[in-house]
């Protein structure tokens, strides 16, 4: 799927554009999906006006916690959560915290880089990860879940190098000799990333152990 950035700043800038202004969809001969707020030439009638809102992500250094609320927003994407991290040996908890951390769980979030979707998917990464449609939400949690795949087996496991890489990319990762970038925002991230994970974490503990007590 490819965004043009001028569209992604658009969207930003006027968070009801796909309203008002009108946000089209159309498919290509490859079946790519692409999102575009002119209607485009050559789509003719298969191009049609896209319902909802694009909103911008949360800034990836925001602090966050999982809440009453938050695990309640969660609950409309366990199935495709735990579908993806059993099939890419991913924990569903890391997962979690990666998505609450990316998009807060809005399946119309786009930053300002033009990242979209619950795991907040670049354009790129989307198509090498077979996303056809960035903002289905299976499609995109299947497509980040596999790209934390790719960086486990880049990094040997180690999640710190796995979440750091997930927002300054591998490389940047590979340029510190394995450690986190001095970036600030990237630090960040890591932290809250980390600090979530261990949340979920105990969380579905807990929910076990629940589990455990109250089977005969």
């Amino acid at each position: 799927m490819r965004l043009n950035p001028a569209i992604l700043l658009s969207l930003l800038c006027a968070p009801a554009v796909a309203q008002a202004g009108g946000i089209y969809k159309y498919v290509e001969k490859d079946g790519t999906i692409v999102y575009t707020n002119v209607p485009p030439k050559g789509a003719g009638r298969s191009a049609r006006r896209v319902e909802g809102e694009f909103r911008p992500a949360p800034s990836p250094a925001a602090p966050a916690r999982v809440t009453t609320s938050s695990a309640k927003a969660l609950t409309t994407y366990d199935d495709y959560i735990e579908e993806a991290a059993l099939k890419y040996r991913i924990p569903a908890s890391l997962v979690r915290a990666v998505m609450h951390a990316e998009s807060a769980f809005d399946p119309n979030a786009v930053s300002v880089v033009g990242a979209s979707g619950l795991m907040q998917l670049m354009p790129n990464t989307a198509q090498e990860m077979f996303v056809k449609d960035i903002f289905d939400a299976r499609e995109n949690i299947e497509g980040g879940v596999r790209y934390l795949r790719v960086l486990a087996n880049a990094f040997e496991g180690d999640m710190v190098k796995m979440v750091a890489a997930y927002n300054a990319g591998p490389d940047a990762v590979k340029k510190y000799n394995g450690q986190v970038p001095p970036y600030a925002e990237t630090q960040a991230y890591v932290r809250k990333v980390l600090s979530l994970y261990f949340q979920y974490k105990a969380k579905a503990e807990l929910a076990q152990q629940g589990e455990a007590r109250t089977s005969p």
